[in-house]
């Protein structure tokens, strides 16, 4: 499918699914008829519940040492001036007894997909939406530990989180100016909490609006495509950033990290596919990582990296 695919969907109207891997290259695209049929589960904007349960999942992610020698890569490549953010990540082999639709219907966040059964995603984070006129999008950068004292202010105050918090909203306001006028940040800054396993993790996010007009349904393939990879999980300047995840990461990122959403005639909803979990022939694989800057430090963003590791 492409992104034209999607264009002509949305000017006849007619409710779809899509699914866009990272890069930007491989596109699932279903009417919403033909989801049960193709083995395909969704929810989106769920209401979030908390649920109490064992945290049944076994990490074996990759050293603190080879960690930090991508992370020094990152480094440089920041002080060479070839980027100034950079979402690097990495895959982490777990162990549960659970089946990818058990981990589905377990699973506790306000945007979940199961393809299949080749990959399941819970994830928190909003990407667009798009009703009446407007167009807004959600980046979220920036977590902590709920647990610590005085978390939510720690993080607040924290003046390289608040630094990469900046750099994502002006990335993703410029992205949004490609496609819609008068773009604004409507809330800089606000926390949600989440549950992660045994955990609770605040995440900082910003919400950004502008205007589409009211011809976007025949356009929401251009308007995708305008906009992937998403900045938060890829980094500034976009298309140098990219280069350099494709050399330090070491792996393919797939549909981690893409973007999902639907469409139901009247209104656009997707989310980025973070907190991903991938079958393959040796088990599963989940996928996580973080945003590097200058101010970076290895440990913290290695921990980071491994504090999203888990089934909420």
């Amino acid at each position: 499918m492409t992104f034209e695919d999607i264009n002509s969907l949305g000017t006849r109207r007619e409710p779809f699914l899509f699914i866009v891997d990272f890069k930007a290259q491989n596109i699932v695209l279903l009417p919403l008829d033909k989801l049960k049929e193709n083995d395909i589960e969704f929810e989106i904007n769920e209401k979030y519940m908390l649920k109490s349960h064992e945290d049944f999942l076994q990490k074996d992610g990759i050293s603190f040492e080879k960690y930090k020698e991508k992370f020094d890569f990152v480094i440089e490549k920041i002080k060479n001036g070839e980027t100034y953010l950079l979402n690097l990540t990495q895959p982490t082999a777990i162990k549960t007894q659970l089946s990818l639709k058990e981990i589905y219907n377990a699973a506790n966040a306000p945007y979940k997909l199961r393809y299949k059964d080749e990959f399941v995603c819970f994830s928190p984070e909003k990407f667009i939406s798009i009703s009446g006129d407007k167009i807004s999008t959600h980046p979220m950068k920036g977590t902590i530990d709920a647990s610590i004292p005085n978390a939510k202010e720690i993080i607040l105050k924290d003046k390289k989180e608040m630094a990469e918090h900046i750099m994502v909203v002006d990335l993703l306001r410029n992205d949004l100016s490609i496609v819609a006028k008068n773009v604004k940040v409507e809330e800089f800054r606000y926390i949600t909490e989440i549950e992660a396993g045994k955990k609770k993790l605040l995440h900082v996010s910003s919400h950004i609006g502008g205007e589409v007009g009211d011809d976007w349904h025949s356009k929401i393939g251009d308007i995708l495509k305008s906009l992937l990879p998403a900045g938060s999980i890829s980094g500034a300047p976009k298309r140098s950033t990219l280069e350099i995840i494709q050399s330090v990461e070491g792996y393919e990122r797939g549909y981690f990290s893409g973007v999902f959403g639907v469409y139901d005639g009247e209104v656009l909803e997707s989310a980025v596919m973070i907190r991903f979990v991938q079958k393959t022939q040796d088990g599963y694989i989940y996928k996580s990582g973080g945003g590097i800057t200058l101010d970076s430090n290895a440990k913290s963003e290695y921990d980071e990296m491994l504090d999203k590791v888990y089934l909420p």
